[in-house]
């Protein structure tokens, strides 16, 4: 009778052993990488939720982290681009100062212009990356790295390591009964189970506490990374948008002041002196002066003015002044013949009055270089 009595309870403790290994193959969750034991079914539905929202924490703590280094790197590679396009636009504005063309200035002028265009471009992309490094990896990487996810996945874990001794306190009560049941009447054992009975529920009762604060804390942590990783995405774009917003008006401006430039030159007639055009007149005969039909407006008190070289003129006799596009010239005379004479680089001549443009206004260092 005792042998078979010794039988029936080596084969109850194969049977809970198994039921153990089918506890820990299909019932165990994932975080905290440990196996779960679940009582009842609130402790079921606590311990699935505390679950999907750990599995929803970290991909998110992982996009989070995906959404930094992305931007780090692109902060990485836009600082190399502001370097160059900074170092491009200077040496355009470098050659347009420096140019002394003979044929005109207006390959300066637009390298002038193409060097202010591109160091507005370049400060508006250091722009870009600052508000990309202050508004979207710094707070990212500060909820990445901070308290409030990391304290929720321990409360996480501890649950875990709860159940764990749920688990195994479980068992124990399951061998304490199984003694009982064996030796009837006997106290000792009567008493184990029942201390064994009274931890379990006590770790039951600690853990579904413990899980609904874990739940709770999770569930805010889910909530802030949604509402943060939203709004640090929303932030990127606006940046970006406004980004190339400023750079599509910079670049239309300067379109719009090169097309202008170059219609103005291929529209300017094929300047050069007409056949019909009689030849300038000698200085014998303008000693009293020449009527100037050919200009309409206000002269200073000797009749001198400004004029800016709008068409190059190549002289052809010892009379005549050389001109180039952007020249200036102090214009003295103006004949009623279509010739003017002043002075230009030290030298005086006439030249063909529908070549110069007036200028009001010049600046100081364009007047020195008349003389």
């Amino acid at each position: 009778m005792d042998a078979i009595r010794k039988q029936a309870t080596k084969l109850r403790e194969q049977v809970a052993k198994q039921q153990q290994a089918v506890f820990k193959q299909f019932g165990g969750g994932i975080y905290g990488g440990s196996d779960n034991f679940v009582s009842d079914e609130t402790e079921l539905q606590q311990h699935q939720k505390l679950e999907k929202l750990y599995m929803s924490t970290r991909a998110a703590k992982h996009f989070q982290r995906d959404i930094v280094r992305g931007v780090e790197g692109y902060i990485v590679t836009g600082s190399k681009q502001v370097e160059i396009g900074t170092k491009l636009s200077e040496d355009s504005r470098k050659y347009g100062v420096e140019n002394t063309c003979t044929n005109g200035n207006t390959l300066s002028k637009a390298a002038l212009s193409f060097a202010r265009a591109h160091g507005q471009m370049e400060k508006e992309r250091g722009n870009l990356l600052k508000a990309l490094g202050t508004q979207v990896a710094e707070p990212l990487r500060a909820m990445v790295m901070g308290a409030p996810l990391e304290d929720a996945r321990h409360l996480a874990q501890r649950y875990d390591r709860m159940q764990q001794e749920a688990e195994a306190q479980a068992i124990e009560v399951s061998k304490r009964q199984v003694k009982v049941r064996e030796s009837a009447g006997n106290i000792d054992n009567a008493s184990k189970l029942e201390a064994a009975e009274a931890k379990l529920q006590d770790l039951r009762s600690n853990m579904a506490t413990l899980g609904k604060e874990a739940v709770a804390s999770m569930a805010a942590v889910e909530a802030q990374q949604q509402r943060l990783t939203l709004q640090r995405l929303i932030a990127l774009v606006e940046s970006e948008r406004f980004y190339h917003q400023r750079v599509l008006q910079i670049l239309d401006q300067l379109e719009g002041e090169m097309v202008s430039e170059r219609q103005r030159i291929e529209a300017s007639p094929n300047v050069a002196v007409d056949n019909s055009m009689p030849p300038p007149p000698s200085y014998e005969e303008v000693n009293g002066g020449f009527i100037a039909q050919t200009y309409d407006g206000p002269t200073d008190s000797v009749g001198y003015f400004l004029g800016e070289v709008t068409h190059s003129y190549q002289a052809e006799s010892d009379v005549e002044l050389n001109l180039s596009v952007g020249d200036y010239v102090v214009v003295r005379k103006v004949s009623n013949n279509g010739w003017a004479e002043g002075e230009c680089m030290g030298k005086a001549g006439w030249f063909p009055f529908g070549y110069i443009e007036r200028r009001e206004r010049v600046l100081a260092s364009k007047v020195a270089e008349v003389f």
